[in-house]
């Protein structure tokens, strides 16, 4: 990531980007997925630090996605670490919207190209079972809309060439989101204390990630509670049904082809995110089990 300098806009005043200016960053991003190739910063297309402007790119994209026949599955919650945060000179977190085509199984390949750049970070997943439509929500009103918690993989990946992002270009990339696998064994929120809630994440057996609950926003119903709230005053409010990642538990990871990942987050068990193998790797494999 850049710790580029910018004068970001937290207020929701637009800072007067034009139609145009949101399509050709829009164009941009499109362009470096469907073809698989890391594209320049968009915020250079944007005012500085116009982070309206830069979720007007994310809503152009999902809409593109949803025309294509693609579903809204939930949402996730990304810049949850301080420290991060200021990174990318910003005090608030961000979210980006998960859609059915990213969703992977537990353990299933997630084909070597399909996310850019990628890497893995460990969450905790709320399933709603009810909607959360008030305009400020407390972590009561959450844990009485969440029908359970699960172990998820986040794979963060970014159509911005090596990661050069700020705020505007994380956010308009549909905060870096890539695909997500989450675990099967669905677990109440009675029987968690998610502040506490351990994790680590391995890599074939090594860790190489560790946290805790208190790592995102002090708690993951905090930032499950920051989402609620930003999303009723857009209008388009968490409702029933939608999957929230309420942020990493601890660093994120770089992801190499054929790496297998698993996480284990206290009370919560385990979840596994497999890669498949670089093209010309499967090539030559191929070639092998053939002589």
């Amino acid at each position: 990531m850049s710790t580029t300098d910018e004068t970001v806009n937290t207020t929701g005043e637009a800072a007067g980007a034009t139609p145009d200016q949101v399509t050709s960053a829009a164009h941009r991003l499109e362009e470096a997925h469907r073809t698989g190739v890391p594209c320049a910063p968009v915020r250079d297309l944007l005012p500085p630090g116009d982070l309206d402007a830069a979720y007007a790119v994310q809503s152009v994209l999902t809409e593109r996605r949803r025309a294509r026949g693609r579903r809204v599955t939930g949402w996730k919650i990304g810049l949850t670490s301080v420290a991060v945060q200021r990174q990318l000179g910003v005090g608030t977190p961000d979210f980006g919207a998960l859609l059915d085509d990213t969703a992977v199984p537990d353990g299933a390949e997630i084909p070597w190209g399909s996310v850019l750049q990628p890497r893995a970070e460990a969450e905790v997943a709320l399933v709603l079972e009810h909607d959360l439509l008030h305009e400020r929500h407390t972590v009561a009103d959450v844990i009485r809309a969440t029908a359970f918690a699960l172990p998820a993989i986040e794979v963060v990946g970014s159509r911005i060439r090596d990661w050069d992002i700020s705020a505007v270009d994380t956010i308009a990339d549909n905060a870096s989101s890539g695909a997500y696998v989450l675990g099967t064994r669905p677990v109440p929120l009675r029987d968690l204390d998610l502040r506490t809630a351990g994790m680590v994440l391995e890599r074939r057996g090594e860790p190489v990630s560790t946290g805790a609950g208190v790592a995102c926003l002090g708690n993951p119903l905090h930032a499950a509670v920051w989402l609620a709230d930003t999303l009723v005053r857009l209008g388009h409010p968490l409702r029933a049904g939608d999957t929230v990642l309420t942020g990493a538990l601890g660093p994120m990871t770089a992801v190499e082809p054929g790496d297998v990942f698993e996480a284990r987050v206290d009370g919560l068990g385990s979840v596994r995110a497999a890669f498949g193998r670089a093209a010309q790797e499967a090539h030559e494999a191929q070639e092998g089990d053939v002589r």
